[in-house]
Parts: C-alpha cells; sequence; structure tokens
C-alpha cells in the first residue's frame, strides 16, 4: 500500500512538474532548491511542529534560515513572532505572512516522516501528541524559498520585503499580539501584504484566489440566561432558563434565514448548552456557547445585534425583570472577515495566469466558512491585501474519491496530509511573482 501511495505522489509530482507550471528560469530554480534544501526543511517542520504560543524550536529555525538568505532578523515579536526584513532601495514596502503552529492532534496519516512529537500544551498543562494538521509546515517552508529566491534577484526588484513568521495562528491570537506588539511602528506599515493557505480541497499546486472573502469573520458569544430556580413539580414557582434557553436557541435561527439577504453568507451556530445539576431542579442559570460567521463587517453587526435583541427581548418574553434579562457577551478572540482587495487580486491573477499558465488557476469554489486571524494585520490600518490558496492534494486522488475511493482528509484531521512538492514550488513560484509584480523593476 505504501508503494502504491508512493507511485501515485511521484507520478502526481511528476505531472505537476511537467504541464501545470511554465518551464521558466524561475521554475527550474524552485525545483533545484526544493530537491537541495526546501524538500529536507519541510520534512523537518512536519515531524517537529510545535503548539501555539510555544512555538521556540520552530522560531530559532526560522530566524537561522531567514538570516541566512541575507535577511535582517528580529525575534521575540508578540511572543515567538519573527520579523525578517530586506531593504533593497527605493521602493514599496511589501508583507507576506507565514503561521507556523501545529496543533494537539496524534498523527495517523501512515508518512514516513509522520510527527511523533509530544509537548506541555500551555492551556491544559497536559502532555499531547502535537501535529501540523493544517499544513502550517508548507507555509513557513515557501516562506523560506521565497526568502532565497528574492535574495538571488535583488537585481530585479526595488522597495523593502517584510516576512512575517506569525505564531499562535490557530488560537487567532499570533496576528493580534504581533501588531499589539508594536510590528509596524517597529519595522514600518506595508504598502501590499500578502499571506497563503494550503488547501486539501485543491489539486496540488494549483492556485485559488477570489476578489471577496477567502475567509469569514468568527466571533465567539456567551449567552448566559438569569432564571428563577425552584421544583422540578412546581414550575409555576420558578422562571425556567432551559426552556427560555431552548425558545432563545431556536428564535436565533430566523437571524440568517429572514434577516440576511439570500446571497449573503451568515451562521449562526450554538455548540453548547449547559444548565442544571438534577433531574427534578429548575435551575436559576443557563449558559448558550455560540462561534458567529460572516463575510462582511456590514454582516457581523446584523448577525451580533440581531442576537442581543433575541436574547435579552425573549427574556421580556419569560417575564424576566430588566435586571434578569440574559446577558450577551462577545469574546476578544473574535476575528473580522478576510476581504482580499479586489483590484490586487485581479492584478496577482493576471500574472499568474500569464507566467505559470492559465490551467495554474483552480475553479474549485470557497464553500467553507473557516476563520483567520490575518486580517488583524490588514485592517486597521487598511492595507491592500490578498489571501491565496495554494493546492496540496493530487488530482488522483480526487479522481479515487470520486469512484468511492478513501475520502480526502480534511484539515485539523490526524489522517490530513499534503503533497509537499508541488504545493511548496507553487507557493514559492506563487509568491515571488506577486512580489516581482509589486516592486519589480520596469
Amino acid at each position: 500500500m505504501r508503494h502504491t501511495l508512493l507511485a501515485l505522489v511521484i507520478s502526481s509530482s511528476i505531472a505537476f512538474s511537467a504541464t501545470t507550471l511554465a518551464d521558466t528560469s524561475l521554475t527550474r530554480d524552485i525545483k533545484r532548491d526544493y530537491q537541495n534544501h526546501l524538500g529536507p526543511l519541510f520534512k523537518h517542520f512536519h515531524a517537529n511542529p510545535e503548539l501555539s504560543t510555544v512555538e521556540n524550536k520552530t522560531a530559532a529555525r526560522m530566524a537561522k534560515e531567514l538570516a541566512s538568505a541575507g535577511f535582517e532578523v528580529t525575534t521575540g515579536v508578540g511572543g515567538t513572532g519573527v520579523v525578517a526584513i530586506m531593504k533593497n532601495g527605493d521602493g514599496p514596502l511589501v508583507s507576506m505572512r507565514a503561521d507556523m503552529d501545529g496543533l494537539p492532534v496524534e498523527e495517523k496519516s501512515g508518512l514516513d516522516y509522520a510527527s511523533t512529537a509530544k509537548q506541555v500544551d500551555p492551556i491544559t498543562g497536559n502532555e499531547v501528541y502535537v501535529m501540523h494538521a493544517c499544513g502550517h509546515d508548507v507555509h513557513i517552508t515557501s516562506l523560506v524559498g521565497t526568502a532565497r529566491r528574492m535574495q538571488a534577484m535583488k537585481d530585479q526588484w526595488s522597495g523593502t520585503l517584510m516576512l512575517i513568521v506569525q505564531p499562535a495562528e490557530e488560537r487567532v491570537l499570533g496576528a493580534k499580539a504581533m501588531m499589539e506588539d508594536g510590528l509596524y511602528k517597529r519595522f514600518g506599515t506595508p504598502d501590499f501584504g500578502l499571506t497563503f493557505h494550503v488547501s486539501s480541497g485543491i489539486e496540488a499546486g494549483k492556485i485559488g484566489v477570489t476578489d471577496g472573502s477567502p475567509f469569514a469573520g468568527a466571533d465567539t458569544v456567551d449567552i448566559t440566561i438569569h432564571g428563577v430556580g425552584a421544583h422540578g413539580a412546581s414550575p409555576h414557582a420558578g422562571k425556567d432558563p432551559i426552556v427560555l434557553g431552548a425558545q432563545i436557541v431556536m428564535a436565533l435561527q430566523t437571524l440568517v434565514a429572514r434577516e440576511l439577504p439570500p446571497r449573503d453568507p451568515g451562521v449562526v451556530t450554538v455548540g453548547s448548552f449547559h444548565s442544571g445539576t438534577k433531574h427534578n431542579i429548575i435551575s436559576d442559570k443557563a449558559v448558550l456557547q455560540l462561534t458567529v460567521r460572516n463575510t462582511s463587517l456590514e454582516t457581523r453587526k446584523t448577525l451580533l445585534d440581531g442576537i442581543k435583541r433575541i436574547a435579552e427581548n425573549m427574556g421580556r418574553v419569560a417575564g424576566l425583570p430588566d435586571d434578569k434579562l440574559p446577558e450577551v457577551v462577545v469574546s476578544e478572540e473574535s476575528v473580522p472577515p478576510t476581504i482580499n482587495d479586489a483590484p490586487l487580486a485581479q492584478r496577482l491573477r493576471a500574472v499568474w495566469s500569464d507566467k505559470m499558465g492559465k490551467e495554474i488557476l483552480s475553479e474549485k469554489p470557497n464553500k467553507g466558512m473557516g476563520a483567520e486571524d490575518y486580517p488583524f494585520f490588514t485592517t486597521d490600518p487598511y492595507i491592500p491585501s490578498v489571501y491565496f490558496a495554494i493546492g496540496g492534494t493530487p488530482e488522483t486522488d480526487f479522481e479515487a474519491a470520486a469512484k468511492g475511493g478513501a475520502p480526502i482528509p480534511s484539515h485539523h484531521s490526524p489522517l490530513f496530509k499534503i503533497t509537499p512538492e508541488p504545493a511548496v514550488r507553487s507557493g514559492v513560484e506563487a509568491t515571488v511573482l506577486a512580489m516581482m509584480e509589486l516592486m519589480g523593476k520596469k
């Protein structure tokens, strides 16, 4: 079975090299760099993942790699974050971000370089298995490849490069922490921002880019429902927070169904409902935990305002006084939607199509509502930016799945895996071409 998988990987890599990327000097240089340096580096990162906020060894290795590529490197930005700067004359300041944290997942991918690493979880204090179950190893390896190419091509561009190695994306903490640590005050405010995420839902090496919102905004919302406790046999003597909570849960479903335009996406999910201690006791408190997703700031306001309105007024319907109405709290873990700058996205799409071939652009739609903390780098102040996707799954795997074979493992799955060569190589080439478009000498 392993030999069969290896054959598929090799054949898909060969097909990728021969038919997907145009055979340019840049393509050949990146291929050579992958074989000599980036391939082994990817396997190192994959086998040695670290959890959010404690990516100490990963950060140290990234600092070493970027310094070796000729960048001025600063460590410890926003915790374990790394910033690498290369000044190369007059021109725009362009940033590229790569996140570096892994997840508390035991890897079961079957890869011969699979992670067996363990680490003490800073949240729970327990020792857990750690895995790059979301492809951040592709991101940081590609960032190193980009740094090496841009250093080798210094005579072809002018401006300043800012490479950002971000911690704690999985906990949506890292971008905000780096900004609060004075990222732009210390290193300059970018004129353009770039980043990408590898995707198991796109054919290996292909690029997905949208003019709109590639990632949703996400708000973590808690609703505390106050009641009046009573005996289960005497419900008239109390105010049941479980009944009120159930009414709130059902009423919340109308927000997306009846208050958003049909083409305006939004999600309001109640993921947790806790109340009570015993069969025959009416509790005096219930707690709902929600995740709220959106793709525009206007939709976000509609949903959050609606949640507060529904919760408080359902409390009034239940006869609660104003000092016992349900309380709605929006967590600081919330992130705004990722919104690509449309003119910049169109500009880069044209460059990638022209330089890498029209077939490099994926036509697969983005159907998810996953969230990212990258907007903290680009929303305030506003920076024209593009967040694109790089495919990581061989086309043969999609074909096999369509015929009843093994399904494609999702991100965060213990079975998650990426075919690294086409993903890393395409990530480097797309980033370098984007930077040359923005900073290249005319």
